[in-house]
């Protein structure tokens, strides 16, 4: 894992060392560096500790760099601890995502972790719409998502979940989910959200979930195009069965979207949809497929 990969342009291999052999494999640490080079975006820096690790960059549209992040052992459990650390330079352009949706299996006693840090630097774009979380029974999860965003730099961001594994009968028994997702600029918070919700039937009810086993946020953050994007995303919802979703304006740079669905395909069509329309109003491009399987 040491050695040099030229065929990615970077290099993989132990970001971090783990302080007892006891937590090889549950300590997981990704660093990634992105940068602007001759029009178009390289992953110019890799380096990972298992259970974290990502595929080569593939080249499914003309400026942005798409990675998948993936987590070989199938899931995560409790006890893990898990870090990513993103780095995009100027006007480098990254796009994030995983292969599938993300398994968080039941947590006898500490819950699975995991930070994510993304600095997008002045002019630069991230897109990180990674699939949903899906945690068993008694799964516990505290998780963050931290971004610091430059003068100019634009930001589209996927925070989703199902509410369990629904086709078992397990919507709504995991023990603890914590989710954070803050975003901040020089002049100082753009928006910190957090929920903390513990399993129950009583999110199913009216002003709650209300039956919706799927829910999502989605944040955008620009200096441009705002208006249109709220302005025009009802009329491109109403296309989307089994889902529904809001729209208000943060109190600067940004957007924030709340998304409730049914089912997963119905969760995935409202999150291509939100994602499809800020990828045109806010950075001028069409939509991207991903091309999963």
């Amino acid at each position: 894992m040491d050695e040099p990969a030229p065929r990615w342009g970077v290099s993989g291999g132990s970001a971090v060392a783990p302080s007892d052999h006891q937590r090889t494999g549950r300590d997981g640490a990704l660093t990634l560096r992105f940068e602007r080079r001759d029009n178009r975006t390289v992953l110019a820096g890799c380096r990972f500790t298992l259970p974290l690790q990502v595929l080569a960059p593939v080249a499914l549209d003309d400026d942005a760099c798409v990675v998948s992040l993936l987590n070989p052992t199938g899931g995560v459990v409790g006890g893990d601890r898990l870090s990513v650390d993103v780095d995009v330079q100027p006007d480098a352009h990254a796009c994030l995502t995983t292969p599938s949706a993300t398994r968080i299996y039941r947590a006898a006693a500490e819950p699975a972790e995991q930070r994510v840090r993304l600095r997008v630097a002045p002019g630069a774009t991230v897109e990180w719409v990674p699939d949903h979380t899906i945690p068993s029974a008694g799964a516990a999860l505290r998780q963050s998502l931290e971004i610091e965003a430059g003068a100019g730099a634009r930001l589209i961001a996927v925070d989703a979940f199902a509410a369990g594994r629904v086709a078992r009968g397990e919507a709504w028994r995991f023990a603890r989910l914590d989710s954070a997702l803050t975003v901040r600029d020089a002049a100082g918070l753009v928006l910190h959200d957090r929920f903390v919700l513990t399993g129950g039937d009583r999110w199913r009810r009216l002003g709650f979930a209300e039956d919706h086993a799927y829910f999502a946020t989605v944040v955008a953050v620009a200096d441009a195009g705002l208006d249109r994007f709220v302005a025009d995303l009802p009329g491109a919802l109403a296309a989307v069965d089994g889902a529904r979703a809001g729209v208000a304006r943060l109190p600067r740079r940004g957007v924030l979207v709340r998304c409730l669905a049914f089912t997963a395909p119905a969760l995935a069509d409202v999150l291509a949809t939100v994602w499809a329309l800020a990828r045109g109003r806010l950075l001028g491009r069409a939509p991207l497929s991903l091309r999963k399987l």
